[in-house]
């Protein structure tokens, strides 16, 4: 699978680092694709599912469509140093607009294609973008013509738009396939004399903790981890990629893609989008992806799945899949368990958007800990605060956040470590996390609550909940919201059941409510400070949503937003005579 990485640890400072040497770097992403195109021509570089079938693009034909986008871009008024906002789902269209943006001297702004017009919007004025692309009509429905855009590019052409009257009262709407018309100057180039240190990307972190930051990212921060990657993994032109994960998030739309990128291997977008196990089961039969990029919840729905199937469980299962990648949150157990007894690793990472994303990666060659997120990539050094801070050294780290004086007051040291807002402390085996900075609450006594640590234990004790929130800031306990695993709670009674040790496999959200009042109190009974135990808990019948904010574009609980959307169900369980939208179980637990 990989080269075994391995790291130091400076007793006297307590700094760790990784033993190997980054080394050489290329300098910028015109670099990078000029290079492949040489290299890798007439092998497919990206492909889509059309017709229930596979059809991709050459290196040749990718790179020339990238030139085309870029010298055509400049008859709008484009030039280096423009910002251009991408508001679209996956595609092969948003792939090459961004990076024909990036690669010409502009600073590409990916967005989540489903933010409504008020988020859209703000996001675009704050970016300060001259022009924007969009997917279709959805996206261009919820712009705001007043908006002081000098063009929009549309993905899909005017006679596919859905809602055709949406290009009424707008002047400077342009098809996308302009761009791709041949260049007319023959001797254009990308921007080859790019510098490392030049900004190419202003993406907007999850906001897991409120509101989203432009996190400013140069040639250097993307492709110096990329190098790093390389010594660790044996990754080249003959792997295959099926992606999901959104690219206008750190995970999906640096890590995954330019590790596909480049190695020169096959990027197949899964047609779903990681919306429906069932397809990406299909797609997985079609690709046979070498590597995988997940988060637990779709890791856990296609294990839950392919253990009814045989035939399913071998195709899924292949001797060709080199690895699986899961970040967001730890896999469970049982979930890593299953590849690992076929000696198909898993790895673990951690990151943020601010350091491009990857600083740590576990070793498939030592036993995985819970909590243990790995060693530092080469290149990356860790250490720890005083007050337990992890904090982030390398040529990942970002400049700083755009147009944000706020966030970027105190978010270097003074000796320039990145302060990560993660708490951690260092091990014999790595990095252990323990809980986001600001995500420590304290009850009304002034005793302390880590939630995190809570709420990883209730996930992993019951596999028919997906998403746990503790809250109990200033009040005298803490209490927990559930929300339940509905593919795993919908299976047939006749299906063949999953061995889950002391389960009691219900099969509807009363029968949980009344198994989880034991496993609830199996979490408090293993808690040594009593005032950290759970009062009360409420199961949930509602799913938590990117949509709706309460979910990152990873699939990482927002617990800010989850709290100020479920309110009154924490008042609720603090006594409160709320009216609840959803019907719910209360679930009072011992003391």
């Amino acid at each position: 699978m990989g080269k075994s990485d391995s790291s130091t640890l400076n007793r006297n400072e307590r700094i760790l680092e990784s033993e190997k040497k980054l080394g050489e770097v290329i300098p910028n992403i015109a670099l990078l694709l000029q290079r492949n195109t040489k290299r890798f021509g007439e092998k497919i570089v990206f492909q889509e599912k059309k017709d229930g079938k596979y059809r991709g693009i050459t290196w040749n034909q990718f790179y020339k469509d990238i030139e085309n986008i870029a010298l055509n871009l400049k008859s709008f008024g484009y030039s280096p140093g423009d910002k251009v906002v991408i508001y679209s789902q996956n595609r092969l269209e948003m792939l090459e607009f961004e990076l024909a943006v990036m690669a010409s001297g502009g600073v590409a702004v990916p967005i989540f294609f489903n933010y409504n017009s008020e988020t859209a919007e703000q996001l675009i004025i704050h970016s300060d973008a001259k022009f924007l692309a969009v997917g279709g009509s959805l996206q261009l429905g919820r712009i705001n013509p007043g908006l002081p855009l000098r063009q929009i590019f549309t993905f899909d052409s005017f006679d596919k738009l859905e809602n055709p009257e949406v290009l009424n009262e707008r002047n400077n709407v342009t098809q996308f396939s302009n761009l791709l018309a041949a260049k007319s100057n023959t001797d254009y180039n990308l921007n080859f004399e790019a510098q490392p240190d030049d900004i190419c990307l202003n993406m907007y972190t999850s906001g897991t903790m409120g509101n989203q930051k432009s996190v400013q990212l140069t040639h250097k921060n993307i492709l110096s981890q990329q190098a790093a990657l390389n010594i660790i993994w044996n990754l080249d032109e003959n792997d295959r990629f099926l992606s999901f994960l959104r690219w206008h998030h750190s995970f999906g739309g640096i890590f995954e893609i330019f590790n596909a990128l480049y190695n020169g291997a096959m990027l197949s977008l899964e047609s779903s989008l990681g919306t429906d196990p069932k397809e990406i089961l299909e797609n997985w039969k079609l690709v046979k992806p070498t590597i995988f990029f997940s988060v637990p919840v779709i890791y856990q729905a296609l294990v839950d799945m392919i253990l009814e199937d045989k035939k399913a469980e071998e195709e899924f299962f292949h001797p060709e899949l080199k690895f699986v990648f899961t970040a967001a949150a730890p896999l469970p157990k049982h979930i890593s368990d299953e590849f690992e007894k076929r000696n198909i690793p898993v790895i673990e990472g951690w990151g943020l958007t601010e350091t491009s994303p990857c600083c740590t990666l576990t070793d498939p060659n030592i036993k995985r800990e819970p909590g243990v997120i790995g060693s530092p990539i080469p290149g990356v050094s860790i250490k720890i605060a005083d007050d337990g801070e992890i904090l982030v050294k390398g040529p990942n780290v970002m400049l700083g956040y755009y147009k944000n004086d706020k966030a970027n007051e105190g978010i270097f040291t003074d000796d320039g470590w990145f302060c990560t807002g993660d708490i951690g402390e260092i091990t014999d085996t790595g990095l252990r996390l323990i809980t986001r900075k600001d995500r420590i609450f304290k009850l009304l006594n002034a005793e302390k609550i880590i939630p995190t640590k809570l709420e990883g234990s209730i996930t992993s004790k019951c596999h028919y909940i997906s998403y746990a929130l503790v809250e109990g800031s200033g009040k005298n306990y803490p209490v927990a919201l559930l929300f339940p695993n509905r593919h795993l709670l919908n299976r047939p009674e006749d299906s063949v059941d999953i061995e889950l040790e002391n389960c009691l496999c219900p099969n509807s959200l009363e029968e949980l409510s009344d198994c989880l009042h034991n496993c609830l109190n199996d979490v408090n009974c293993s808690l040594k400070q009593k005032f950290a135990r759970i009062k009360a808990a409420m199961l949930i019948d509602d799913e938590l949503s990117v949509e709706n904010k309460t979910l990152t574009p990873s699939l990482k609980l927002a617990p800010n937003n989850v709290k100020e959307v479920y309110k009154a169900y924490i008042e609720k369980l603090y006594g409160a005579d709320s009216n609840l939208k959803e019907h719910v179980y209360i679930i009072p637990l011992d003391d």
